[in-house]
């Protein structure tokens, strides 16, 4: 991995997220020359530089993917591009929708644009389950986006970009994801609430999220979404598993679960590679690689990976996979330092 890397110019949208800055973390251990990070988040952005400030080769600006004109201007002289920059809350985003689109959407086709005119090499947008069969504004916003990148690899100039995504579950321990709301839920004294016990997600940590970008960017033939394989696992499993570590630590053993219902638009399970795609998947190992469906438009890829690849022939779906038992997720959460 570290020879790839080598000598790379990197410049990552949206910094101070939770895969932005795990993808800093990684890439400072590689052989990258330099990382230029830019985030909307004043306040973040200021601790993030402060944290980085001994290092020569890693800079931050602030810039908003909304501004087509600064980001060509800042990410001249990169050579790779990850595009992780969002508006990924559900409901904030079914409330304000022209967020989404200002953001998810036409934010994306500024960093092609800029990819474009500044002559980078690779481009990779960080994805999203939610935009398989989407139910909300967040969800179709983010297939938008893969649709985006995936048509970009059009036309016939040799010089374009390789534009490609990647697709992945909930990554546990970001902002806003659930684990932080049971932890202050038992700290406060509350019932852990939950919205149905038939719900499942596919999961990961910020690690493995950030290994799979860096991958991804490097198995990228151009046009196609990478999947990575992760495991399963049962809301209500993962609400019990909380509860049984904070039990086994003295910390409020009369918490209970209680069932609120499902939120709108909140689907009980979760896809990755839809019915559709199912044709054109191939599987790599520990990846999937759903192909372009108009591949005959775009630049010549070789498709080839590995000698052991071979074609899906059934959906990726977090209801029809094996799930985690509530001792497996205990282990999982422990030993990733997730609680």
């Amino acid at each position: 991995m570290k020879e790839f890397w080598n000598n790379k110019k990197v410049f990552i949208t949206g910094a101070c997220g939770t895969v932005g800055s795990e993808l800093i973390k990684q890439l400072i251990d590689s052989n990258a020359s330099e990382i230029t990070g830019i985030d909307n988040n004043e306040n973040d952005l200021f601790f993030i530089d402060q944290k980085y400030r001994g290092f020569s080769n890693i800079h931050f600006y602030l810039c908003d993917i909304k501004n087509r004109d600064h980001l060509i201007k800042l990410c001249k002289g990169s050579d790779i591009v990850i595009h992780t920059a969002a508006r990924k809350h559900v409901i904030l985003n079914e409330i304000a929708p022209q967020e989404a689109i200002n953001t998810n959407i036409i934010g994306t086709q500024n960093v092609i644009d800029a990819a474009i005119e500044a002559g980078i090499s690779r481009v990779l947008f960080t994805s999203s389950d939610k935009a398989v069969n989407p139910t909300n504004v967040m969800g179709t916003s983010k297939l938008m986006g893969e649709r985006l990148i995936t048509a970009a690899n059009g036309g016939n100039r040799k010089t374009l970009p390789i534009f490609s995504s990647t697709r992945f579950g909930n990554v546990l321990g970001s902002n806003g994801s659930v684990i932080p709301i049971f932890i202050n839920q038992i700290h406060n004294g509350e019932n852990i609430t939950l919205t149905d016990e038939r719900m499942s997600r596919f999961v990961m940590t910020k690690y493995e999220a950030s290994k799979l970008v860096l991958e991804s960017v490097m198995l990228a033939k151009g046009g196609e979404v990478f999947v990575t394989k992760m495991p399963v696992i049962m809301i209500k499993d993962l609400a019990t598993a909380i509860i049984n570590i904070y039990k086994d630590r003295g910390v409020n053993n009369n918490t209970e679960i209680e069932i609120i219902g499902a939120k709108p638009g909140e689907k009980m399970f979760e896809e990755l590679i839809s019915d559709e795609e199912v044709g054109r998947t191939i599987e790599l190992g520990d990846f999937f690689s759903v192909l372009p469906a108009f591949k005959n438009i775009y630049i010549e890829a070789d498709y080839n990976y590995t000698d052991s690849q071979k074609k899906v022939d059934r959906i990726y779906r977090s209801d029809i996979e094996k799930p985690m038992s509530v001792n497996e997720i205990q282990d999982y959460l422990v030993n990733n330092k997730l609680i």
